[in-house]
């Protein structure tokens, strides 16, 4: 029989100066998910200091419903998200939202941020003792301000004890689809991210960016220049030896090298560079390339171990990665809008 449950009221919270896909992108997961489901699943609404139009960060007006007397007699939400964006640090020092999100944090079953949204959660008090992200850019900024919180900088998204956090922009889109997907199962979710002309939602453990990204600005001189070739050719033969060659240093003297400026030795960064050229391929292949045959092309032991290092790195297995993000052909008949 259909799920004749009430919908579930989810709260996006806006001030100036957020950014706008962090309200837009999530309000438009939920509001698919009703269009899909071909009824109402979720109430949504917009809370600001005051019911009215607010400018976002890139220009845009948006309207709130509104404000937080307004919800409180409305009643708690479900599901209550903080939009990020540059605005979010004026918040946190005028304090505007921190009294109504500490009243409302316990009645809510799900509390969440986007983006820098993790800051005025914080600045509250409801991430002490939580894991949590947010983008790359602000992670050690708010690990720093927020000692008690454990950031996770490398994540699209966190749930801990019903705080849910989120990395930057898209992010907060890949984490609604996360909340639909626990709310209505993976069906409803795959024709969300469909009608929404996106992969099936990225899982939370996805990296936020490359290997390459994450370490191109922290060296320099020859180090860098040993990176550089072991980014261009990582399945190439790069034994310590060989590598401590060409930078004419003892292996033990490039070990320190790796360990004082990546915290990390030479061997484990070989193997991520390899990992990420594996997930690549295993990306734009269709059908998926045999284990045994990646493994052995990107110099990572046999199947098993590749199966073991691809779990631990990206929280699923090859062949679940390549179901959500693989190339595949799309028949020409199968429709593109939510049923």
């Amino acid at each position: 029989m259909p799920d004749a449950s009430p919908p579930r009221h989810v709260v996006l919270l806006a001030y100036p100066d957020c950014q706008a896909l962090d309200v837009s992108g999530p309000w438009q997961v939920f509001a698919s998910a009703n269009d899909c489901a071909g009824r109402r699943l979720y109430d949504l609404a917009l809370v600001a200091r005051a019911p009215g139009p607010l400018r976002t960060n890139g220009g845009l007006a948006m309207v709130a419903d509104l404000n937080w007397a307004g919800l409180a007699a409305r009643g708690a939400p479900d599901t209550l998200l903080v939009a990020g964006g540059s605005g979010v640090f004026a918040e946190c020092k005028a304090g505007h939202h921190l009294e109504g999100l500490r009243q409302m944090a316990p009645r809510v079953r799900r509390l969440g941020a986007i983006c820098t949204g993790a800051f005025l959660l914080a600045r509250a008090g409801l991430l002490d003792g939580r894991r949590a992200t947010t983008h790359w850019r602000h992670a050690e900024a708010l690990a720093q301000a927020y000692p008690t919180l454990s950031v996770e900088p490398d994540a699209l998204y966190v749930a801990d004890r019903g705080r849910y956090t989120s990395a930057g922009v898209t992010a907060g889109i890949d984490l609604a689809l996360s909340l639909v997907e626990a709310d209505h199962g993976g069906e409803l979710a795959s024709r969300v991210a469909r009608e929404l002309v996106m992969f099936l939602h990225r899982p939370g453990g996805q990296s936020q960016f490359s290997e390459a990204l994450a370490h191109q600005r922290r060296t320099s001189g020859p180090l860098r220049e040993l990176l550089e070739a072991l980014h261009a050719d990582p399945a190439g033969d790069h034994r310590l030896e060989r590598m401590a060659a060409r930078m004419a240093v003892t292996p033990r003297h490039l070990s320190r090298l790796f360990r004082r400026h990546l915290d990390t030795s030479p061997g484990a960064y070989l193997t991520q560079l390899r990992l990420e050229g594996a997930r690549r391929e295993l990306i734009d292949s269709h059908p998926a390339p045999p284990l045994e045959r990646l493994a052995a092309r990107w110099r990572l032991g046999g199947a098993e171990q590749l199966r073991r290092l691809f779990h631990r790195r990206y929280g699923v297995p090859p062949s679940v990665y390549h179901e959500r993000f693989g190339a595949r052909t799309v028949p020409l008949e199968e429709p593109t809008a939510c049923p």
